[in-house]
């Protein structure tokens, strides 16, 4: 039998003040029904953000290596609950069962990460350049955060921002996505569970037309950070702009693999495959790319047909399954809209390009690993984001061509090139436009101790990840102590 989820406000487990839910399936098999979900209303924020809005008062003077013991709990119940929380995620989101361990331990990292810096919180302490006088910059929280997290890391990403923003002193309003909040309700009940005071974590469910609105445009919200589309992305920053309120946005992709002629091919083509078809294609650093020197062009191509036509491709939970399906069957829709596209453009479909409705995959989202060749730069599908499994494959001449060509798109996430060649590499790091590189590696594979962003129209500029994440959910505040017993004035007052 399904579960039935509420939302949790002011501690207590409540249902939607409509009264309405919805089904959350199983993309895989849509015979399954993973949980039942409130449909949330404007009211039902209202009370979310109030509740925060309270707590707020007396969790921001909780020391915070108290708030990252809270943390460190939560995370012990995370670990202790990682593969069931990994079949809950398969189930509702469809990745294969390793890779939502992945996502679950990811959190888990994250928590162990974030819990040691309750301790830390580093910040700067400098010299003054008058006698007597001390100059340091200590952080302080902000108000109440509001969470829109995405589907395809729907565990992970809500870690990412729910347990930084925590860990400076801040309460939270959650809204997950629709079509995975299953994985953010049993990752905020982790946090209840360890003790998080009433009203420091809520989580409202419901459509972002509704919920998502109302989050954005509510007063009493001090920030919003969000991971998902450009397009939306967009949208919150308008309606934050209007108010100064504080937004952290990650947004789109569309990342390139460079293999030039002297790389470790082999190592090349598990990169591709992974960073292509992993996670279906359903990431933002996914390989959506891949720009091949002409003079290993043909035979890596080859090579390339001839792995992916034998991927497993099936339900996630079964373990010798190495591709789930979309996350559901609007965005299966929009994979085969691109498909056609390039089709449409010219580009030659080397192997896949069409959704997969029989046999064992006819009850769920399937669609088969797409290769395309014959890519010219200016096609939409070497420029626009297709969130699919879908690799446009892109012939250049040189490493100056291919970092050109990598380049052309709006933009900047992650990137990659492998090369055995010292000079390449780095020529590389520094011309490629994107928040990361990865040298002999796949696109896909952040670290969660280290900063995660990019560039163009991938972001505003935020780094979660690592310490620059406490640089979002925090404000700096530079504090003078002056023990000279005196009137000092900086910038006039001369040496003595």
């Amino acid at each position: 039998m399904a579960k039935i989820y509420k939302n949790l406000i002011n501690g207590k487990y409540v249902a939607s003040s409509s009264g309405k839910t919805y089904k959350n399936i199983n993309p895989a098999n849509t015979s399954d029904v993973v949980g039942i979900f409130p449909l949330s209303e404007v009211s039902d924020v209202n009370k979310a953000v109030d509740a925060a809005k309270k707590a707020y008062q007396i969790w921001k003077r909780v020391p915070a290596p108290q708030r990252g013991e809270i943390i460190r709990k939560a995370t012990e119940i995370l670990i202790a609950r990682k593969e069931e929380l990994a079949r809950i995620m398969t189930r509702e989101m469809g990745k294969v069962l390793k890779e939502t361990r992945g996502d679950v331990q990811e959190a888990i990292d994250t928590g162990l990460y974030a819990a040691g810096e309750g301790r830390r919180m580093f910040s700067f302490t400098v010299p003054s350049e008058l006698k007597n006088k001390m100059a340091f910059v200590i952080r302080r929280p902000m108000g109440v955060w509001g969470v829109i997290s995405p589907w395809n890391f729907p565990m992970a990403i809500p870690s990412w921002k729910i347990f930084p923003a925590l860990l400076c002193g801040n309460t939270i309003v959650c809204k997950p996505a629709t079509d995975t909040p299953a994985s953010a309700g049993e990752f905020v009940d982790a946090l209840h569970q360890a003790g998080v005071p009433d009203g420091v974590v809520n989580i409202v469910y419901g459509s972002g037309s509704k919920v998502g609105e109302a989050l954005i445009n509510h007063p009493g919200i001090a920030g919003i950070t969000f991971t998902g589309s450009s397009q939306i992305g967009k949208r919150i920053a308008e309606v934050c702009g209007k108010t100064l309120k504080r937004c952290s946005l990650e947004l789109g992709g569309k990342n390139a693999e460079i293999v030039m002629a002297d790389a470790d091919l082999d190592l090349a083509l598990d990169g591709v495959l992974w960073g292509a078809f992993g996670t279906t294609g359903q990431r933002c650093t996914a390989t959506s790319r891949l720009i091949l020197h002409e003079k290993i062009h043909d035979k890596f191509v080859n090579m390339l047909k001839k792995r992916t036509e034998a991927l497993k491709i099936g339900d996630g939970l079964d373990e010798k399954n190495q591709v789930g399906p979309c996350v559901s069957e609007a965005q299966r829709q929009s994979v085969h809209s691109y498909v056609q596209i390039g089709l449409q453009e010219g580009a030659k479909l080397l192997c896949g390009g069409k959704p997969l409705k029989t046999g064992k995959n006819a009850k769920g989202f399937f669609y088969a690993p797409t290769i395309f060749t014959n890519v010219t730069p200016e096609m939409r599908i070497a420029k626009e984001e297709i969130f699919g499994p879908v690799l446009s494959v892109l012939k250049v001449k040189n490493l100056a061509q291919a970092i050109k060509v990598l380049n052309n798109t709006q933009y900047g996430l992650s990137s990659s090139i492998y090369t055995k060649n010292v000079n390449d590499s780095f020529r590389a790091i520094e011309d490629i436009e994107a928040g990361i590189t990865y040298i002999n590696a796949p696109t896909i594979g952040a670290e969660c101790h280290l900063p995660f962003g990019g560039v163009k129209e991938t972001g505003n500029g935020h780094r979660e990840g690592g310490w620059t994440v406490f640089e979002i959910f925090s404000e700096l505040k530079t504090v003078y102590v002056d023990y000279s017993g005196a009137l000092q004035k900086a910038q006039i007052d001369t040496w003595d």
